[in-house]
């Protein structure tokens, strides 16, 4: 395989485009990532059948997802520190699908709770090596345009989350659970293939020795970070790593992100479960209303993310969470009527709006050489918080009723919002 140099775009400086290339790694980037979203929304539909055929409570099936965030949690931040020393962004996201498909694949020949515990784990530990790996890579390559560049892979995200429940719903007509988690390994393999043969040796050429980068940089600071697909020393790595943790607001970016998956993993755990029991919607409308979720949020990622771009990332955030707080409360007035599944699109749009914003703005206020470890860090914390969140949510419902969980999910939006508040003013530096 020829070592490919993909050049950092300059976006909006000098009147120069972005290569074709960049958008064909950009497009696969953004498959792969609604694939490592595709294989955790099919187990979502699929966590009623499989609690049925094990008889399972909703604190055990919480527990499976509270096992899936804890694996990943501890795996996030080593995976972070992997992707800035090693730097080979490619073959770590070819690794990161199989990784994540593979498990789905063991689980079909599970027949106790502990495997299925086993299996859930080594999802998490896969799954969360994507981001630390691809959200750096596209800072990069769309330096002045991240919200933007984040929010269209995290359409990818939403587009797999939207479509799994779809096709899990179609497919269960015909098939076992255990059936379609064999089947599913095969979308993960391939992409995979194809990551590595375009991405698994692309490297990254500067585009001149200017004075100021494209990030707004000194050169002498970016020089260490402009070719990301190769190794930096640990000498460098431990300077930068304390720089990390000198960032303005660092903590509190952090703890609102995590607040914010708390909402999203508990929503995504019994969400199906009170449309299913509740609602007594069968499994083929259960997948239609958790496609609307995620078609909410693939319409509301765009549009977030250029707004923050111009306008900054703070408002945006505020303005998502506040109304997502809001929403939540409705839903639990609005409970068993359609004005329920009209309230879930909202929630949608405000509560994956906010997602691309929280990610660029870690990237652009922390050390550019410390991208994978800065993301690898948030993204641990957030896996930490929804490690617990599922379990306290199966808790809450099995002690007053799954609708009694979504005031349990307004509460930890509404703790989100808290944090952004409180973040300082400096951390906060749009280029």
């Amino acid at each position: 395989m020829n070592t490919q140099t993909l050049e950092t775009p300059l976006s909006g400086q000098g009147g120069q485009p972005e290569s074709p290339k960049t958008f064909r790694n950009m497009g696969l980037i953004t498959l792969g990532h609604s694939l490592t979203h595709w294989y955790p929304a099919t187990f979502f539909m699929l966590l009623p059948l499989i609690g049925q055929e094990l008889g399972l409570s909703y604190s055990q099936i919480g527990f499976i997802m509270t096992c899936q965030y804890a694996a990943g949690a501890i795996s996030n931040l080593p995976g972070g520190m992997l992707v800035d020393v090693w730097g080979k962004k490619g073959q770590l996201m070819a690794m990161s699908l199989f990784w994540v498909g593979f498990p789905y694949f063991l689980m079909g020949f599970t027949t106790t709770y502990w495997m299925l515990l086993a299996c859930a784990m080594l999802v998490g530990m896969g799954n969360n090596l994507w981001h630390p790996t691809a959200i750096p890579l596209l800072g990069k390559m769309f330096p002045d345009r991240k919200g933007l560049a984040l929010s269209l892979h995290g359409m990818g995200g939403n587009m797999g989350d939207a479509l799994a429940p779809l096709a899990v719903g179609a497919l269960l007509s015909a098939m076992s659970w255990r059936q379609i988690v064999m089947l599913n390994v095969v979308p993960g393999a391939v992409m995979s293939i194809l990551i590595l043969y375009f991405l698994g040796a692309v490297t990254f050429a500067p585009k001149s020795k200017r004075a100021q980068t494209t990030e707004g940089t000194p050169a002498s600071q970016g020089s260490a970070i402009a070719d990301s697909g190769k190794q930096q020393s640990l000498s460098s790595y431990k300077k930068g790593l304390v720089d990390l943790f000198k960032t303005p607001g660092l903590l509190l970016l952090i703890l609102s992100s995590s607040f914010r998956s708390m909402t999203q993993g508990t929503l995504l755990t019994f969400l199906p479960l009170y449309l299913a029991k509740e609602m007594h919607y069968n499994v083929f409308w259960v997948g239609v209303t958790m496609a609307i979720l995620q078609v909410a949020g693939f319409v509301a990622a765009p549009i977030a993310g250029h707004l923050s771009d111009k306008m900054g990332r703070r408002s945006l955030l505020m303005s998502c969470f506040a109304m997502s707080g809001a929403v939540l409360v409705l839903m639990t007035f609005a409970g068993g009527t359609t004005l329920f599944v009209g309230l879930i699109a909202v929630l949608g749009f405000f509560l994956y709006a906010a997602r691309p914003v929280m990610q660029a703005w870690m990237l652009e206020s922390t050390p550019q050489n410390m991208g994978g470890t800065s993301i690898g860090l948030m993204f641990g914390m957030q896996s930490a918080a929804q490690s617990v969140a599922p379990i306290l949510g199966g808790l809450v419902a099995d002690q007053w009723g799954l609708m009694a969980a979504f005031y349990f999910l307004a509460g930890t939006i509404l703790l989100a919002n808290a944090m952004v508040v409180l973040i300082p003013a400096s951390s906060e530096q749009r280029t």
